[in-house]
């Protein structure tokens, strides 16, 4: 928790300097954090914990906002998973996953993942906030990418040979 900060100026006594003759007025500048304040001042009660701010659709969805690239990584996650599998189960490419039926099973994924992510993101609620240990917001950003890559390869290398991978 980060403590605020109060500034107090507190007179000192005027100080004079002989060989310039002018008087100069000297402040102590106190940088006191809100946690010290009130245990000095018991008069005032502490304020309760405010919600957190709700996001506008224009800084979630902004190129450098929080959603894109999370979305896009839990999606890119699921989908190569999901292709392997397939792929081990049935001995079909991604080409010919797609064109046997797998487009409304996509369309129907992504729906379903991109507005579970979003709502918790309009509400304020962070990955930041609520990752610790072992899974974090970092990895789960770094496994989005490595997923999103990892997509793109087993695709253009199925293009490339002419059959599945596995």
């Amino acid at each position: 928790m980060a403590a605020t900060s109060v500034f107090m100026a507190t007179p000192v006594a005027r100080l004079t300097t002989q060989h310039l003759r002018k008087n100069i007025n000297f402040s102590v500048v106190r940088c006191i954090s809100q946690d010290q304040q009130s245990s000095t001042d018991s008069s005032k009660t502490p304020a309760a914990p405010t919600p957190p701010p709700k996001n506008k659709f224009s800084d979630v969805l902004a190129f450098s906002g929080p959603a894109p690239e999370r979305i896009n990584g839990r999606l890119a996650m699921i989908g190569f998973v999901s292709a392997m599998a397939v792929e081990l189960s049935s001995g079909q490419d991604v080409f010919a996953q797609i064109s046997h039926g797998g487009v409304p099973a996509f369309v129907a994924t992504s729906l379903v993942l991109s507005l579970a992510s979003l709502v918790t993101l309009f509400k304020g609620v962070r990955a930041e906030s609520k990752s610790s240990g072992l899974m974090t917001s970092d990895a789960e950003l770094w496994n989005g990418r490595a997923a999103m890559l990892g997509l793109v390869a087993l695709a253009f290398t199925e293009y490339v040979t002419g059959s599945a991978l596995i």
